[in-house]
């Protein structure tokens, strides 16, 4: 036993295994070296129970066999030659350093912790590299200083947030509180020396020789690590360096890498050295990041200028980002689990997977079991008749006696509390309490009520006698923690329960009530969600004696309500359990006879005494036996963690009250102590040691301590639950007995909820103890957790139930929940039930094992069910803590809760990260958890975040506060600064992916709709032939005539009235200036410009008259104009190229523009962004020559060029259409008719000038109808937004024009000033037409609120419709229905142009209509009634062949005034010839369509157009070219976006694209940087529950950085490039794996 004693001095504890420090050294470290932990010593510790010393060998072998190769004839003792032997000094040097990352030995097993090593040592093999997400650097370095503090606590007390520990909290009995390992002075002195054989272990299995003490612990453990983080450049180099000092590489090494790398080169990271770009490993390509020694970072410019982009030769710049993207896509060819064959249809053909069970899955297979009955309770005869007689009965007969000692924070007895003086007080208390509230008649609390007790941990004194005070007087208390602050979490649940229970007092100490926070007149403000509450101290000195002949009226333990036990549920719901007088005494009475308490012992109690475990043994059984309890406050065990231990050593306690977290704590602490002696304890209840985790700290405490007289026998581990009370405790036994065996389960076979006793895989096993026998008096069975309480086989884990007198009755106030948890019928599978008594549910899981035993396997609150197999929090939590190195996150500042993602649960882990930690340490902790988790339970974690430290919310006792944590994270409230999301590996349910149906033959498809009854999707607008108008314009075939013939005819007609920001008239023109000063242009052109008919000129114009007049001039002089929008001064960089390009590709022969944009265009910024000495000639029109040309040009083909026009489209295409004279005419003309436009008429124009429909409003409709146009410049309304709106108002215009831009301009702008504008008189009711032009599928939601917020100017909700152009035709539709013809057909109600469809039936291009509301339904509304003149088709954009009006296909269109083709340099005009003369397939093969490349569908509706026609709506639902495919389906960005916008307030603007097949998702962040981690799992999970899609990147950027055109179209494929270019500066962003 010496040799043992001196190695628990020297190698401290390892829970379980103390090693002789005389034993064969050498062997040892070679078996450390392999990652093992010296199993033979715990083995041969519990060999006397349950493995033999052959059957440990075999185990062991079996273990470790797979995890190293053996070469043959290898001697194990060839690594040591090199080695020197560890000398204590060299090993605590190294620990002086490290002593602060102490671990929690009561999450940890050894076989755990080497199973983690071996799950991750498989992982090791394959390894992939995992590309790191890439941050910020704000975001990296912390500024708020509190993220350095380490976890405060917050506890009941005042004096009880002073320590400053590792993260010392205590967690509400949930088995989430963690060690700290002390904090505060009294132990730092202690813990400098300390040695843990852990350290020692955890270096060896991280294959550095135990002599290389210098090298850094990241680069130490990559040898067992997975995945060597993308971004870790530097970490080869350092990595190097180290392996240069040190020559001797362990063992390991040298076996490993000669095994599998035998000719390359030792690779440890996953990252050679060398200086090459891209270091291949296993196959992989990894781009290594510039290191720190590569200080040429090259200044990449924002993006806007293409030509940037690519290297010399066209070929893309590869860059950081792809080369992450390209690990991802290597990660991501990972072979998948297991494929699952069987599907569920989810309300439609869409199909996702569904789990099936494994037909090899463990099933149960044993017998039913049989329900377990407790010993008799014998009823002693000097039991007292209830607990107020007990009091009564030792405060008269020794009031002497003690009844509670409290401590202070020194250790020091505070206060002695006796029988006399509790039965005194208590008795004060009770009479205070009925008389002394209210008045007489109308007193505040009655027999009955509940009262709330507010008592600190530290005042145990004060809660027992108003505790005893209430049962006197028959009042029913409710304690509850102190609420610190008005927003602690949870503190609004508990208010929601003292509503519930009807509580108007709460009683509370002096003291306490002194630190309670005051308003500013002194009074106790109400808390979030609290009743109002008369707060009464209820202390001595503040209370009135009782009259003499006053006393408490003492009955007989009955059926009335003693005392409610508050429990927070899994969801965060805080419910009251309330327990009868009757059970409250039973109870007690078999605590003691289980325990056999006697009279006057001494009991240490550290536990919480307000509820739970301290309360049943600390406040009622311990008054019952007339016990002394010691109570040791949680402010005290933070200063001095052995304070328990001494008090039992000093007061010769027979029995003491822990969790196993205080054993942890002691065992951190004991090395100073020469005096402990444990020999009078007979018993030491572990009131948590139904956690599986508990067990490993009983181990260990025991080795210890076993020298200091501490018996096996004593550790009795309980079990409990609020509604069950005492579920089953542990015996304690006599001495010398063999202590009860393990159980060592199969994890696999615990996940399909069957005991498995012996697992092939050995690695992920559950070792548990059990918590003794069923209590006096109680019959026990377990039942299947779901569904109908059936009873268990005998191999089965099901949820405890019990029936006894001894436990709750019902949950207060709730009496479904009451009847499915206290009345529950147990029955057999015959379906009788098995007693004609209720049984209780205790929430715990667990079976009933050999000789009686109860074996407790988890909680049903900490139940999670993936895929059809049940884990455990706590479980995951451990597995979490065994992963090596634990030095980023705070110990047992970890949770673990499932939340709901595409119909099933997803599993999260939280933990706490220390401020010290650096990202790459953290990313790579991560990674090993996720691989530990996925080897050892065969579950992937969905989502593992890390917080700054201190940041988790607490219960409040400390420890996490789960459910507030799970809402935080499901709000974006979480604030994490690390995220790893893997929905990769763990969403296995998504849809079949969608294969496409060998081609259907046209033919076929048409046969098929005519077959069905479908009709076949074309429509037309009005015939332009058979229109009898007056329309005199019709007769000249040019535009140019037209304005001539007007300046003839009607010279002084006002056609074009331009407006400035306040709304005043900066500029008009009649018709005769029109015509006048495009004379002088015209004569410009040909004198100075020499040009010839034909050549192009660009017209680079802000938007005004100068535009129209130059453009009428250039047709005057037979030049083709190009409209370009000028560049913008305050940002020439990005728009100053797009102009140099227009001009280049539109081969323009000279460039027409204002002085102003003259001198810009050659000014110095100018000539940074491209070279303007190959500009063409520049000439500015603002002085016109005085004489006029001599002949005005005429055109001799109307089928001749009449202007170009040039637009970059979504994709960020350049591209032009040519406009013949024809189309020209022809298009005017179809706009007059449509919009029954004449002279006497007034237009509003809020629109760019530049292209599309947008120009031909502006320059040409009003010389060929006449009408008078009011231009209002959209660039005006950011200084003004109301101006369009109060020009409209002011002109008394019935139609006007506006883009998407200037809709939400007004809607964001004016949002809040409708009532100002009403008040300025502006009215909008003479509106009949509000069109939006635009080349999209209409913005409905935008539309909507429009119509909404300015109804209250009298703007018509009809008015606003919307118009659809694209390339090859600028407009297809234009206007809405009238709205008088509307009005006669009486069609009042909803827009009839919206219809619903079905998202997912969309993606396989199928429409199918639904209701409003539907689950994935989509609105959609019609973009505007076909123009006269035009036709339209669907048609499928593959075969060519006419679609059914059921189909989405693409919109083919047939016009007089389509374009006559593209305009392009490079003459590749075949490539996109079919885009203008494309003929069906199938059908009428001699029309010739051009195509939109959009894709729509068209829909007959029930109104009709003037003619009586039926109206054929078209709707369009997006750009072919925009659309992406993703698992055979089609998606169209704008969905996910919408989707994605609406999941975080902060989420501004949001674009999505593809990139190698992953889907990028980037979102505008409006909020604190700290909150872009926030929003990766929001967005994840919202792709996958709406659109079935996996979300591979999520880019966190600033405000304004998504690239917008000027119709206001997002320009993704332009987003798309800065991202793989890295121009983006994201703040943050994430890679899912």
């Amino acid at each position: 036993m010496e040799t043992k004693r001196l190695a628990g001095r020297l190698v401290g504890h390892s829970d379980g295994d103390v090693v002789e420090a005389g034993r064969d050294r050498e062997e040892l470290e070679w078996s450390t070296s392999y990652g093992l932990t010296d199993l033979r010593q715990e083995y041969k510790e519990s060999s006397k129970s349950d493995i033999t010393q052959k059957g440990y060998e075999k185990k062991r072998s079996k273990l470790i066999g797979a995890f190293f190769p053996q070469t043959p004839g290898m001697d194990p003792a060839m690594g040591q030659e090199k080695r020197t032997p560890v000398t204590p000094s060299s090993s605590s040097r190294y620990h002086r350093r490290r002593s602060s990352g102490s671990r929690d030995e009561r999450y940890r097993s050894d076989v755990h912790t080497e199973a983690v090593q071996a799950a991750l040592a498989k992982h090791k093999e394959r390894k992939m590299a995992v590309p790191m997400p890439s941050k910020r650097r704000s975001l990296v370095v912390q500024s708020s200083m509190d993220a350095y503090t380490p976890p405060d606590t917050s506890s009941g007390s005042e004096g009880e947030g002073q320590g400053d520990g590792d993260g010392d909290e205590e967690g509400g009995g949930d088995g989430e509180e963690e060690d700290g390992g002390g904090g505060g002075g009294g132990t730092s002195s202690s813990r400098e020396g300390s040695i843990s054989m852990e350290h020692w272990i955890s270096r060896a299995i991280h294959g550095t020789s135990s002599t290389t003490t210098t090298t850094t612990s990241s680069t130490a453990s990559s040898s067992s690590s997975s995945t060597r983080s993308g971004g870790s450049g530097a970490a080869g180099g350092r990595l190097a360096d180290v392996l240069a000092q040190h020559v001797h590489i362990s063992a390991q090494h040298h076996l490993r890498h000669h095994h599998h790398h035998r000719h390359r080169k030792t690779d440890v990271t996953g990252y050679t050295n060398s200086t090459a770009n891209a270091t291949s490993t296993d196959g992989i390509q990894v781009e290594r990041a510039p290191g720190a020694g590569t200080a040429t970072q090259r200044q990449t410019p924002k993006y806007g200028n293409a030509e940037l982009m690519e290297t010399g030769d066209g070929v893309p710049v590869s860059s950081r980002v792809s080369a992450k993207i390209q690990q991802l896509v290597n990660t991501l060819k990972r072979p998948k689990r297991p494929p699952l064959r069987e599907f569920f249809v989810d309300d439609f053909e869409e199909l996702l997977e569904v789990q099936q069970p494994d037909p090899n899955q463990p099933k149960a297979e044993g017998a039913q079991m049989a329900a377990m009955r407790g010993e008799q309770l014998g009823v002693v005869t000097n039991w007292p008749p209830s607990l107020e007689a007990a009091l009564q009965r030792w405060g008269t007969i020794s009031p002497k006696a003690p009844c509670l000692t409290t401590m202070d924070t020194n250790g020091k007895p505070l206060y002695v509390l006796t029988y006399g003086k509790l039965w005194s007080r208590s008795v004060k208390v009770a009479y205070n309490l009925l008389h002394k509230l209210g008045t007489k008649q109308e007193p505040l609390v009655k027999p009955g009520d509940r009262v709330a007790l507010v008592f600190p941990n530290n005042d145990p004194a004060a809660f027992i006698t108003a505790f005893y005070g209430c049962l006197l007087a028959e009042i029913v208390p409710v304690p509850i923690e102190v609420p610190l602050t008005r927003k602690d979490a949870g503190s609004q649940q508990i208010g929601f329960l003292l509503g519930s229970c009807g509580v108007t007092v709460a009683l509370t100490s002096d003291a306490c009530h002194k630190g309670l926070p005051k308003g500013p007149t002194g009074e106790i403000p109400q808390f979030k969600g609290w009743p109002k509450l008369l707060w009464f101290v209820a202390e001595s000195k503040h209370l009135s004696k009782p009259p003499r002949d006053w006393f408490p009226h003492i009955k007989d333990a009955n059926q009335d309500t003693a005392y409610i036990e508050y429990k927070t549920c899994k969801d965060g719901s805080v419910l009251g359990v309330t327990v009868m007088r009757i059970a409250m005494l039973t109870h007690c009475q078999a605590l003691t006879q289980s325990c056999s308490y006697t009279e006057a012992e001494t009991i240490v109690n550290v536990l919480d005494f307000k509820k739970d475990v301290g309360l049943w043994h600390a406040v009622l059984t311990s008054v019952m036996n007339m016990m002394h309890v010691i109570s040791i406050p949680y402010a005290l065990m933070k200063v001095n963690p052995l304070s328990w231990i001494q008090k039992v050593c000093q007061y010769k306690a027979k029995v003491a009250c822990v969790k196993s977290r205080d054993m942890h704590w002691a065992l951190v602490a004991h090395r100073d102590q020469r005096d402990v002696n444990l020999s009078s304890l007979r018993m030491l209840v572990v009131a948590d040691g139904s956690n599986p985790w508990s067990i490993s700290s009983c181990d260990a405490f025991l080795n210890v301590f076993q020298t200091k007289g501490l018996k096996p026998e004593v550790i009795c581990p309980c079990a409990s639950s609020p509604e069950a009370l005492t579920v089953a405790i542990r015996r304690p036994l006599e001495e010398g007995t063999t202590p009860p065996g393990r159980g060592v389960l199969s994890m696999q076979g615990l996940s399909h909820g069957v005991i498995r006793v012996d697992s092939e895989e050995k690695l992920s096993v559950l070792t548990l103890q059990d918590v003794g026998s069923v209590m006096p008096g109680a019959l026990m069975c377990a039942v299947r957790p779901e569904g109908v309480p059936q009873l268990c086989k005998t191999d089965e884990i099901g949820e405890l139930c019990v029936c006894t007198v001894a436990t709750g009755t019902s949950y207060y106030g709730l009496t479904g929940m009451t009847k499915n948890t206290f009345e529950v019928f147990p029955v057999s599978n015959n379906g009788t039930p098995i007693s004609e008594f209720p049984f209780t549910r205790t929430g715990l899981l667990g079976f009933i094992g050999p000789a009686g035993l109860i074996f407790v396997a988890g909680k049903m609150d900490g139940l999670m069910v993936v895929g059809g197999r049940r884990h455990n929090a706590d479980d995951i939590v451990a597995t979490a803590l065994a992963v090596e190195p634990m030095k980023f996150v705070y110990r047992g500042r970890i949770a673990v809760f499932s939340i709901t993602v595409l119909h099933d649960e997803r599993i999260v882990v939280v933990a706490e990260q220390r401020p010290d930690s650096t990202e790459e340490d953290s990313f790579q902790w991560m990674s090993r958890v996720l691989q530990a988790i996925d080897g050892i339970h065969q579950v992937g974690v969905y989502c593992l975040a890390l917080v700054p430290s201190n940041t988790l919310p607490k219960t409040p006792l400390g420890g996490i506060h789960l459910s507030e944590t799970k809402q935080l994270f499901l709000e974006g409230a979480l604030h994490p600064c690390n995220v790893l999301m893997c929905p990769h590996t763990c969403v296995t349910n998504l849809p079949k992916p969608r294969q496409k149906q060998p081609e259907i033959g046209p033919a076929s498809v048409m046969v098929g709709n005519l077959v069905s009854g479908k009709r076949i999707a074309q429509a037309s607008g009005r015939d332009l032939g058979q229109i009898e108008d007056n329309d005199q314009a019709r007769k000249f075939l040019f535009l140019s005539e037209v304005l001539q013939w007007r300046a003839q005819t009607t010279p002084d007609h006002v056609l074009y009235t331009l407006l400035n920001s306040k709304g005043t008239i900066a500029s008009s023109l009649t018709c005769v200036q029109l015509h006048k000063r495009a004379e002088k242009i015209a004569g410009m052109l040909g004198e100075r410009g020499h040009l010839q008919d034909g050549d192009h000129v660009a017209l680079v114009y802000p938007p005004g008259v100068d535009l129209i007049v130059a453009f009428y001039g250039c047709l005057y002089a037979g030049c083709v104009p190009i409209t370009v929008r000028p560049p913008h001064p305050q940002n020439i960089a990005t728009t100053l190229p797009t102009v140099k390009m227009i001009v280049e590709v539109s081969r323009s022969v000279c460039v027409m523009t204002t002085q102003l944009i003259s001198k810009l265009l050659r000014s110095k910024e100018a000539s940074a962004a491209v070279d303007v000495r190959t500009w063409p000639p520049v000439m500015d029109t603002d002085d016109l020559p005085k004489k006029k040309p001599p002949l005005l040009y005429k055109p001799s083909n109307p089928d001749t060029l009449a202007y170009l026009d040039f637009s970059v489209s979504t994709t960020g295409m350049l591209a032009g259409v040519k406009m013949s004279h024809t189309a020209t005419s022809a298009f005017c003309r179809s706009i007059k008719l449509q919009c029954e436009l004449y002279p006497s008429r007034e237009v509003a124009i809020c629109l760019d000038p530049y292209c599309g429909l947008g120009f031909v409003l502006w320059c040409l409709c009003s010389v060929y109808s006449g009408h008078q146009s009011i231009l209002i410049p959209p660039s005006e309304l950011e200084v003004n937004p109301s101006l369009w709106l109060s020009a409209v108002s002011q002109y008394k215009v019935r139609d006007t024009f506006c883009s998407y831009s200037v809709m939400e301009l007004c809607t964001k702008g004016l949002g809040l000033q409708t009532d100002s504008l009403k008040a300025r008189g502006v009215d909008l009711s003479r509106v009949r037409t509000c069109v939006v032009v635009a080349e999209e599928r209409p913005r409905i939601s935008l539309t909507q609120s429009f119509s909404k917020l300015f109804k209250d100017l009298g703007l018509h909700p009809r008015a606003v419709s919307t118009s659809f152009g694209c390339r090859v035709n600028l407009a297809i539709c234009l206007q809405p229905h009238r709205l008088g013809k509307l009005a006669d057909q009486g069609t009042s109600g909803p827009d009839p142009t919206t219809v619903f469809v079905d998202m997912r039936a969309l993606r396989h291009d199928r429409v199918r209509l639904v209701e409003r509301g539907s689950p994935h339904s989509l609105p959609l509304m019609e973009s505007g009634k076909i123009l006269p003149g035009v036709r339209i088709i669907i048609a499928n954009p593959e075969t060519k062949g006419p679609m059914g009006e059921s189909h989405l296909g693409e919109i083919w269109v047939h016009s007089g005034h389509n374009a006559s083709g593209y305009f392009t340099v490079y003459g590749d005009e075949a490539l996109q010839s079919d885009h203008f003369n494309s003929r069906l397939s199938f059908g009428d093969t001699q029309t010739i369509w051009a195509r939109t490349g959009y894709l729509g569908f068209l829909r007959r509706t029930e109104l009709t157009d003037a003619s009586g026609e039926r109206h054929d709506a078209l709707y369009v639902v997006g750009a072919l070219e925009e659309a992406m495919e993703l698992r055979g389906m089609r998606y169209h960005p704008i969905d996910i976006e919408t989707s994605v916008i609406r999941t975080h307030k902060s989420i501004t603007e949001c674009a999505v694209f593809t990139w190698t097949n992953l889907l990028v998702v980037v979102v505008e962040l409006d909020g604190s940087e700290q909150e872009a981690l926030d929003l990766v799992p929001l967005v994840t999970n919202v792709v996958l529950e709406e659109h079935y899609l996996i979300v591979g990147v999520v880019v966190v950027v600033d405000i304004g950085v998504i690239p917008i055109n000027s119709r206001g179209e997002k320009q993704r494929m332009h987003l798309r490039d800065g991202f793989l270019a890295d121009q983006l500066d994201p703040i943050y962003v994430a890679y899912n794996m």
